[in-house]
């Protein structure tokens, strides 16, 4: 699951994008001249002859740059720069300190409103009214940073903390002490000065979107095979695509009519997929659908009913235009595509998709195929991008798994109560896990579940997860579990951080490492056996494998939208079906068959978190070199510490988090020489 990243929301509040000069309303001037900066650097160093010359050109040069005619004349400049120039590093680091606080409670603050008023759209509960859509969409950021640069607090900052590009972090930040980091990421808070209305109108294509997902349920107990029958439950709704995937996933165990039941959720997916599925079977328990044929009946008349059609496609289009907005206060990240990943994800998008490509194009996808297809011993179909058998659970069927959870966790909070004890297991001792846990609140989700952070170190993180009447089935356990990393992580690098402007993690892969490392953790919580196995190994490398071409159709879809900035919905969803099946057909075909299969499509996420998709792979590269370095640990008292240890080196790049946290650069080749190894034994 998602995590709901506070940055995502404060890429666009505070202009987070690099870029030294915004461009401005038609009729302005794009920040002051060259020539009041210089004789401004040259004013400074004169009354300040002991200032770092380098640090005060760029401070002054940035500030400059973002200055508009309403902040006052060249000469007010000038004087504002010689007032509230910190040269002194005690004086600077004071200045750090109190812009730090200052910071830490108009994040935080912000951060409790959005949770409250968007708790009716995200928590179990009464259906959302009208008010409630409205109240959700309202962004409590959105008028923050004209706030700060009105009264001169954004100038303050940049002039005396100037951002540095993601080159010279990579390369001046090794040789960085922590607090020279810390006033690195005190110099990203506000790069441009995008007006309040286009950060609400993003926020409000967000919610939206987030919306229509988290209400896309699929009646599972109202499908029918063609020939009439009923395979799931009567009382069994899935949310798409998560659920959906998940039940998949659990047919690879011996259960009756598994590999019927596998055959018609991917029915159900490619109709999501091309929006051919009937309008209104979704979230809807009026109606029998045979997704096959795509009939649709009420008591057992066939009925005629529209397709949902482009309705899916609309939501990427609404945001694609909220992006569009905010492009033009963006020069030097002119493109949604280069702020999410030259900033968000601080490594380039090309060079994302040169490692994701150099994964799924080696041989040893075939390799592993071919032990995939030996255990089940059939022609592979492309569903089994999924396959679950590398995951000791699968031999355990998940009626048994759901018997012991629902019993275990009747509600939410009977999870909350035993979080203490599953941190005990990890290795915490009594009082990290309790520390930890009581940081940590457990809320009951109307869709899926998702984890949020908190951004005050005064508020808890929030673990969001679905509980259905009966208790807690084991798929929402499996993702309960993978929240709670998150969590972990959320309160480790907030609460126990040294400098606040450190707190969090490089990008959202490194939490969806952690993530991952509990999720594979579920059955050891349960009270069953763990190792770090071969089969470990595999099922990392085949996740991988599966999302990394999600990743790609996402990434390929932007990239189209921005060539086609005029696209209608209808447009969109042909051009998102010709590219997931030319990623189908290139790097999934020969493995697992089907020409033109539209499944890499599916993902949820890219209706509601746009490129939030390659953090996932990324994620699954770091997770295995984690796991990796994890498993030289001799006993779980010292796999908690090294986690405590990791998780706490905060928000440096990805590449320098890696070498402090274990020694080498992020890398795919690790993964696929173990890989290798296993395969050829």
């Amino acid at each position: 699951m998602k995590k709901l990243s506070f940055i995502m929301t404060l890429v666009a509040a505070l202009g987070m994008s690099g870029c030294k000069n915004p461009a401005l309303t038609p009729g302005q001037e794009q920040g002051l001249p060259e020539a009041t900066v210089h004789q401004t650097v040259d004013a400074l160093l004169k009354q300040l002859p002991q200032a770092d010359k380098s640090l005060v050109e760029k401070g002054v040069s940035q500030a400059a740059a973002l200055w508009q005619p309403g902040d006052g004349t060249a000469e007010e400049f000038q004087s504002f720069v010689l007032e509230n120039y910190a040269a002194d590093p005690k004086e600077r680091e004071e200045l750090f300190e109190k812009l730090s606080r200052a910071l830490e409670l108009f994040y935080g603050t912000s951060n409790q409103v959005a949770v409250r008023l968007q708790a009716p759209l995200h928590l179990a509960g009464p259906e959302p009214t009208g008010i409630d859509y409205i109240l959700g969409a309202f962004n409590p950021y959105s008028h923050l940073s004209d706030d700060l640069f009105a009264n001169k607090t954004a100038f303050i900052t940049i002039l005396n903390f100037p951002f540095y590009t993601l080159e010279e972090k990579n390369t001046l930040g090794k040789e960085w002490s922590r607090l020279e980091w810390a006033y690195a990421r005190m110099g990203d808070q506000f790069t441009t000065r995008i007006p309040a209305k286009v950060t609400a109108e993003q926020g409000e294509a967000l919610s939206k979107a987030e919306n229509y997902i988290a209400s896309y349920n699929i009646m599972m107990g109202h499908l029918l095979t063609e020939d009439g029958q009923k395979l799931f439950p009567e009382d069994m709704v899935l949310l798409s695509h998560w659920n959906l995937r998940d039940e998949l996933k659990s047919n690879y165990a011996d259960v009756p009519h598994a590999h019927e039941k596998q055959e018609m959720i991917y029915q159900v997916m490619l109709r999501i997929v091309d929006q051919s599925i009937p309008a209104g079977v979704i979230n809807n328990a009026e109606y029998d659908w045979a997704p096959v044929s795509n009939k649709v009946f009420k008591q057992g008349k066939e009925v005629a009913m529209e397709a949902e059609g482009d309705a899916r496609y609309a939501r990427i289009l609404d945001i694609f235009h909220a992006e569009q907005a905010i492009d033009r206060y963006s020069p030097y990240l002119p493109t949604g595509i280069a702020r999410n990943f030259e900033e968000g994800m601080e490594v380039s998008a090309q060079d994302i998709e040169q490692l994701f490509i150099h994964l799924i194009s080696s041989p040893q996808v075939k390799e592993v195929a071919g032990l995939i297809q030996s255990r089940l011993g059939r022609e592979l179909r492309p569903y089994d991008i999924w396959y679950d058998g590398f995951k000791s659970r699968s031999s355990i069927p998940e009626d048994e798994l759901t018997a012991l959870t629902r019993k275990k966790y009747p509600d939410a909070q009977a999870f909350a109560k035993d979080m203490p004890r599953m941190l005990r297991y990890l290795g915490f001792s009594a009082d990290q896990a309790r520390y930890i846990a009581e940081r940590i609140v457990v809320e009951n989700a109307r869709g899926s579940g998702h984890a949020w952070g908190a951004q005050g170190r005064w508020e808890p993180a929030r673990l969001r997860t679905r509980v259905g009447e009966q208790g807690m089935d084991y798929k929402g356990y499996n993702i309960a579990v993978h929240e709670f990393g998150h969590n972990v992580e959320q309160t480790l690098d907030l609460y126990q951080m040294d400098y606040y402007m450190l707190n969090g993690v490089p990008n959202t892969a490194f939490t969806e490492a952690l993530a991952f490392i509990f999720q594979k953790r579920d059955l050891f919580l349960l009270g069953f056996d763990y190792n770090m196995d071969e089969n470990t190994t595999l099922d990392i490398f085949w996740g991988a494998y599966e999302i990394m071409g999600v990743a790609l159709v996402d990434m390929y879809t932007w990239q189209w939208l921005y060539e086609h900035p005029h696209a209608t919905a209808a447009e969109l969803r042909d051009a998102v079906l010709a590219t997931a099946k030319d990623v189908w057909n290139q790097y999934y075909e020969p493995v697992l068959g089907t020409h033109d299969s539209p499944l890499l499509a599916v993902y949820s996420h890219m209706v509601n978190a746009p490129m939030y998709l390659p953090n996932y792979p990324f994620g699954h590269i770091i997770e295995y070199q984690l796991e990796k370095h994890l498993a030289q640990t001799d006993n779980w008292m010292e796999f908690a510490s090294e986690l405590r240890r990791i998780y706490t080196i905060g928000r440096l790049t990805p590449h320098i988090w890696m070498q402090e946290a274990v020694g080498s650069d992020v890398s795919v080749d690790p993964l696929l020489d173990a890989v290798e190894e296993i395969v050829n034994q």
